[in-house]
């Protein structure tokens, strides 16, 4: 059940403050996850990967589809030397959730710190 709760709180979050910081936003998203909700580490990386995987890669896929990915096609060339959106939406993703799953590991970890002292 925390997992899942956590993957809600974690894509809420990262949505919500990506309206208005920076790309970076997921981390603070994924870090307080971390921090307030205990799991164990793999399951906190796993559930702030997920949720902002799948929230970035919904997110960008709509974006790009609603100008026929033209802007996707370009960048998927210049950036991969193939012509393949999908690709560079899955990319896109691939970083968000990282970011995001390493912050959340930082954040059970000090969680775990502050909780031994």
């Amino acid at each position: 059940m925390k997992f899942i709760v956590s993957i809600l709180v974690t894509a809420i979050l990262a949505y919500s403050l990506g309206l208005v910081l920076p790309w970076w936003s997921i981390a603070i998203a994924g870090f307080s996850s971390g921090l307030l909700i205990a799991q164990k580490r793999f399951f906190s990386f796993l559930s702030s990967f997920l949720a902002v995987f799948l929230t970035w890669g919904i997110i960008a896929f709509f974006i790009s589809q609603s100008n026929d990915h033209i802007l996707a096609h370009r960048i998927s060339m210049l950036v991969m030397k193939n012509d393949n959106p999908i690709m560079l939406i899955v990319v896109t993703a691939l970083i968000g959730g990282i970011t995001s799953g390493f912050s959340s590991i930082t954040g059970r970890s000090l969680a775990i710190i502050l909780k031994k002292s």
